[in-house]
């Protein structure tokens, strides 16, 4: 019944001022209500916690494939700056809100700001980039900002742990800031660029020159997620960061191998899929846009799925006036503070710099470190407070952002087009 109401709802959605994720969180909080859909974060926990990161992998290896500048292109700055700098001021800011507002113990505070810092990868591809060849400013930083901010999250976690007595934790020497923290975010960007690289060459070369691994990009996507992701695990590496970086090399090793400016569009190549898979000029382009095409509709289940949950466990814990009033303070205060300046800096315009502050989608990512916190043994107490502020604030992003997505990326690729070509009339349909 929900795959069928995607299909068919879907035209209606795109016009009016509503996201898909809207309709998935009011089904589930239906059928939390109804008791269709009963979950015990205590006894599923693990359960909901591998749910959510395989949806915030699946995104991080879109995210990565969907970025086609090279990594040393001054446009990297402000994506990387938004996940380091403006994290931390995010971290900080929150931290001072919860000791101070709500009266929280230090750990707890700094917990609540580490699962609420990452911007997510799966509820924010309306305001992501749309192609690869898609290099504005604004769709370019929220996109390389939530593919970085997942991994760069986890230390802010560990610390976190550490300070309640649930992790080990050493901040008076120098090698647990080494091994702990800085070392997991390096490896993880090596391990996932090699890998990528690596993996990307074999099959193109085989696909050109023997006419061999052929089809299968499926499972040539959940390959390279899985491996990327386990050996970076195995490897006490960071594998959010792993995984991102394995699918930017992926996307790296079309760029360099086909030499163009813009990747060619696969729908317009006459031929068979095999036929273009192996054709010397188009293969690598293929490769990536297959692998791309089949991951977007992995997450296209993975949001229904874990929005639908987010519904169900919010119909239980509920909403309250100082779980909002944070909500309010994290995207009126906090992100335009922590976001704002630097945007400007990086040479955004005003509305740029505004609209990257406001979009600072709260979800998936948030859901998943709730649920690792709470696994490592929390204290029921304040565990169930958790989980009831980090859902009211998911359910205000997916209700706020959801809302204004279309009326201001509409304004935003209407003034961007007009600006480009100040001769061009741009006609909407009028909506339904």
């Amino acid at each position: 019944m929900l795959f069928l109401l995607v299909v068919l709802s879907s035209g209606i959605i795109k016009r009016a001022p509503v996201s898909i994720a809207m309709i998935y969180l009011a089904i589930g909080w239906c059928f939390g209500r109804s008791g269709w859909l009963v979950l015990d974060p205590v006894q599923q926990g693990r359960l909901l916690e591998t749910l959510a990161e395989i949806a915030v992998i699946v995104s991080l290896f879109s995210a990565g494939l969907k970025l086609r500048v090279r990594f040393r292109s001054p446009i990297w700055r402000l994506p990387i700056t938004l996940a380091t700098v403006s994290m931390a001021i995010s971290v900080g800011l929150v931290v001072a809100y919860g000791a101070t507002v709500l009266a929280l113990p230090i750990g707890l505070a700094l917990l609540l700001a580490a699962i609420l810092a990452p911007t997510d990868p799966v509820l924010a591809a309306d305001v992501q980039v749309s192609d690869p060849g898609d290099t504005d400013a604004l769709r370019f930083a929220l996109t390389g900002e939530a593919g970085f901010n997942d991994g760069t999250a986890f230390p802010f976690v560990i610390i976190g742990l550490g300070l309640i007595g649930l992790h080990e934790f050493h901040p008076g020497q120098w090698g647990w800031w080494t091994f702990d923290v800085l070392l997991p975010v390096a490896g993880g960007l090596l391990l996932g660029a090699l890998l990528g690289r690596a993996i990307g060459k074999l099959v193109v070369h085989l696909r050109r020159r023997h006419l061999e691994a052929v089809g299968y990009d499926d499972f040539l996507a959940l390959g390279l997620i899985a491996i990327s992701y386990g050996l970076a695990i195995a490897l006490h590496a960071n594998g959010f960061v792993a995984v991102f970086a394995t699918g930017l090399a992926l996307r790296t090793v079309e760029r360099e191998l086909t030499g163009k400016e813009q990747p060619s569009d696969m729908s317009q190549v006459v031929g068979t899929d095999e036929e273009i898979a192996s054709d010397d000029e188009h293969a690598p382009a293929y490769l990536a846009a297959a692998v791309l095409s089949f991951n977007e509709q992995l997450e296209r289940l993975g949001q229904l799925t874990l929005v639908v949950v987010t519904g169900a466990l919010l119909s239980k814990t509920g909403i309250s006036l100082p779980a909002i009033t944070l909500a309010a303070f994290l995207f009126l205060i906090v992100r335009p503070l922590s976001v704002g300046p630097f945007a400007l800096i990086a040479g955004m315009t005003l509305r740029q710099a505004t609209m990257v502050s406001w979009f600072g989608i709260r979800g998936i990512s948030s859901l998943y470190y709730l649920f690792h916190v709470i696994n490592h043994g929390l204290p029921p107490q304040d565990a169930g407070w958790l989980m009831h502020v980090v859902l009211c604030v998911i359910a205000a992003s997916v209700v706020l952002h959801g809302i204004s997505v279309t009326p201001l990326m509409r304004r935003y690729a209407h003034d961007e087009a007009s600006t480009k070509d100040p001769g061009t009339k741009v006609i909407q349909k009028p909506s339904l």
